[in-house]
């Protein structure tokens, strides 16, 4: 299906999924934290029927979450540019009768999802804390997306938990500096850590990511720390995320 293109974008194609996504380098591209939460999530075959994708920016998540599941997925996204790239990665990839794109701050998510209905909820969050020191990129689109400006950690925990049924599952990636934070919000809010894996540069470097998934009201304690992944063999991609990024170890 063709769909228009505004003046800054383009369409990449994840390989591995055979999905198609518009992209600028002025507005919004997805990043390697994108594939790598997509990866992480374990829908449970028939049983996931309902999945979120907060803060689904450019839709990358949701689209590359549709070829594991026949789940309907709702994205919720609050700056309109970037929620229309999403409607149109959509309908470029035929998939509108499986996704939704919502355009709205997530504290409303559940004035269009219904509460405890979700079986997943997905979340590639704002990473760093928006002090009145924080040194923030001068493109909005990319500010918001990386601050927590529009929303919080807290907001983002508490919507999913509000969303999720009993023992359904979060699955967020985010920054190992702010790992402390995010299970003290996690605990506040009756989901509990069960999975947790650390991504790092290169073997022997410090972490940059951590996929972390949990259940909500998940009985305490059980965390699994998982095998790291290593995004780099010297200057090239593993085989381990060449598989993830081109369904291929080549």
């Amino acid at each position: 299906m063709q769909v228009k293109l505004h003046g800054d974008e383009r369409i990449d194609q994840l390989y591995s999924k055979g999905i198609q996504i518009i992209q600028s380098k002025e507005v919004f591209s997805f990043s390697l934290d994108a594939v790598l939460l997509a990866d992480f999530v374990h829908p449970a075959g028939r049983k996931t029927k309902q999945i979120v994708d907060m803060c689904a920016g450019n839709g990358a998540v949701g689209l590359f979450l549709s070829e594991k599941t026949a789940a309907h997925i709702t994205m919720i996204e609050i700056q309109s540019r970037l929620a229309d790239m999403a409607r149109r990665s959509i309908e470029l990839n035929d998939l509108s009768s499986q996704i939704k794109v919502i355009n709205d701050d997530l504290k409303n998510t559940d004035q269009y999802v219904k509460k405890d209905s979700v079986d997943i909820v997905a979340c590639n969050p704002p990473y760093f804390v928006n002090y009145q020191t924080s040194e923030k990129n001068p493109n909005k689109y990319l500010a918001i997306a990386r601050h927590e400006i529009t929303t919080n950690l807290n907001e983002i925990v508490d919507s999913a938990a509000g969303l999720l049924k009993m023992n359904a599952k979060l699955y967020m990636v985010y920054r190992p500096d702010r790992l402390t934070d995010l299970f003290v919000a996690l605990r506040s809010h009756r989901l509990e850590p069960k999975r947790i894996k650390f991504v790092r540069p290169r073997l022997g470097e410090n972490a940059n990511m951590v996929l972390v998934e949990a259940i909500k009201d998940g009985k305490p304690n059980g965390l699994k720390a998982e095998r790291d992944i290593i995004t780099y063999d010297g200057d090239d991609y593993t085989d381990e995320v060449k598989k993830m990024l081109y369904g291929t170890d080549r």
